[in-house]
């Protein structure tokens, strides 16, 4: 069954669309209902103050009629021209007034009564009018007359006004009680939608969270059946392109490409085995060549006992010089070969170097200037073997070997809280910047042919600092550039113990 184009639509979209576009329906909705439950209330709250308004207005011609009247009798006995003019001005507003009220012939007892208090006011303010003008003359029987005339119109006029009143608060209250019940209607009515508005919603909601949970789900179990080594999953085609979906399609794909691997793993293993069968036979033949090769190497404890045999012959014939430098030989091997895998004292470091400062010197004579600065006692504190010879041998192999000048290299311990900080300075041709970077990332290799050479790298002491303490930053390189010299920095943590 094929779906509706807008459905196709929607399931191309992402979660995050299709959540925006449920969420902006339902709040446009619930915006509609709101709005049209206002402009109701609006409406009835206009209607109820538009039912009192016509009483307001009829007290207000009553207070304007009284005014009319007072002012009349003021001037009668004042004779004053400020109750000539309010008078005037009163008389002007009541005319204003009486003019809104109905003139028409209509079935409307409200209405009539109308009619007739606006009759009746013209007549009142003829008469009045009257009354001014015959004391304004000094008529006195004539003002008389005319303002026992005018006082029993205001009389008439007075009752039917209340009268109106009377009649139009009735009919306003009428209004009201109807107005009040719409009021109620209304209530229960904008209950009904709310409540409708929020099934609606929350129907739309469930609808959207199992759209989202249920592919999930299904995308759940499969991936515990994996996790469990079954990749026999039967795992349906995503139908929408959403987030979910490209999940899904991924997580298939993923499981199709592990079942494919394993197969090549299995095929790889199978022929991995026959090629191990004919690495043992060839092993077998290997075996012999390499004891011969083996039974030829010399014996590193025989060399240092022939090199401490000929120390002491040297002492023995009065060749002081060559007996401490055959006797610096043989401590400087021996440290190598006892020391290479573990760990020495700092003091015990510092002696190899001196040992191989010494052996450098005769070799090349005394080219090589030495110095050392210890501060504190070091002959407690633990490090790696082997990491201060080699850096002083690179000093002297790449920084002061092809100097015109004289080689200068200096080596220093200080203690500063927690820690050595160690300094191995010379001053040869320097480094580079790109030189330097080299040597921190490990990208140069320690020419083991060299005949000056021990074999072991600047990148050989790097890892091991770095292994030993498990910290990283503990070596750096600092050089001013070509001909200034290099100075190398270690630093090392002290334990507690040491501390």
């Amino acid at each position: 069954m094929k779906q509706p184009k807008a459905a196709v639509r929607l399931n191309k979209n992402s979660i995050q669309t299709k959540l925006m576009v449920v969420m902006s329906l339902m709040l446009a909705l619930i915006l509609c209902v709101n709005l049209f439950i206002y402009s109701q209330i609006n409406s009835m709250v206009r209607e109820i103050d538009e039912v009192f308004a016509s009483n307001v207005s009829i007290s207000e011609l009553s207070d304007k009629l009284e005014m009319v009247q007072t002012r009349v009798y003021e001037y009668l006995n004042t004779k004053s021209t400020s109750a000539l003019e309010d008078y005037y001005r009163y008389e002007q507003d009541y005319r204003e007034l009486i003019s809104r009220l109905n003139n028409e012939n209509v079935d409307s007892s409200v209405m009539m009564l109308e009619k007739n208090i606006r009759n009746m006011s013209d007549t009142y303010l003829e008469q009045t009018d009257e009354t001014v003008q015959a004391k304004r003359g000094r008529n006195v029987e004539r003002y008389k007359t005319s303002y026992e005339e005018e006082t029993r119109l205001y009389q008439y006029i007075n009752y039917y006004i209340y009268e109106l009143n009377s009649q139009q608060f009735q009919q306003n209250s009428d209004n009201y009680q109807v107005l009040l019940s719409s009021m109620g209607v209304l209530e229960i009515f904008s209950l009904v939608v709310m409540a409708v508005v929020f099934v609606l919603s929350l129907f739309v909601a469930l609808v959207m969270i199992r759209t989202m949970i249920y592919p999930l789900m299904h995308l759940s179990a499969a991936a515990h059946k994996v996790a469990d080594g079954n990749f026999d999953v039967d795992l349906p085609e995503a139908v929408t392109m959403d987030e979910v979906g490209v999940v899904t399609n991924a997580f298939r794909q993923m499981v199709a490409s592990i079942k494919e691997y394993i197969e090549r793993i299995r095929s790889s293993m199978e022929k991995e085995a026959q090629m191990k069968e004919r690495e043992l036979s060839m092993e077998a033949h290997l075996k012999e060549a390499q004891l011969k090769y083996l039974q030829a190497q010399i014996n590193p404890h025989f060399l240092f006992n022939s090199l401490n045999a000929g120390a002491q012959l040297a002492m023995m014939e009065d060749a002081e010089k060559t007996g401490i430098f055959v006797e610096k030989m043989a401590d400087f091997f021996r440290y190598n070969v006892k020391k290479m895998e573990g760990d020495a004292t700092l003091q015990e470091e510092i002696e190899a170097v001196d040992n191989y400062i010494y052996i450098l010197n005769v070799r090349f004579a005394g080219d090589i200037a030495y110095e050392k600065y210890i501060h504190g006692d070091i002959e407690h504190i633990r490090v790696p073997s082997m990491i201060l010879q080699p850096v002083v041998e690179n000093a002297i192999q790449h920084g002061i070997h092809d100097m015109m000048g004289r080689g200068h290299v200096s080596l220093s311990v200080d203690r500063i809280e927690n820690h050595l900080e160690i300094t191995v300075q010379d001053n040869g041709i320097g480094m580079t910047r790109e030189q330097i970077a080299a040597v921190m990332e490990g990208k140069t290799q320690q020419n083991q042919e060299n005949e000056n050479s021990t074999g072991i790298g600047m990148n050989n002491v790097i890892n091991r600092l770095r292994l030993y303490y498990n910290q990283e930053n503990l070596f750096s390189i600092r050089s001013g550039g070509k001909d200034m010299g290099t100075e190398v920095m270690i630093i090392l943590p002290l334990g507690e113990e040491e501390e």
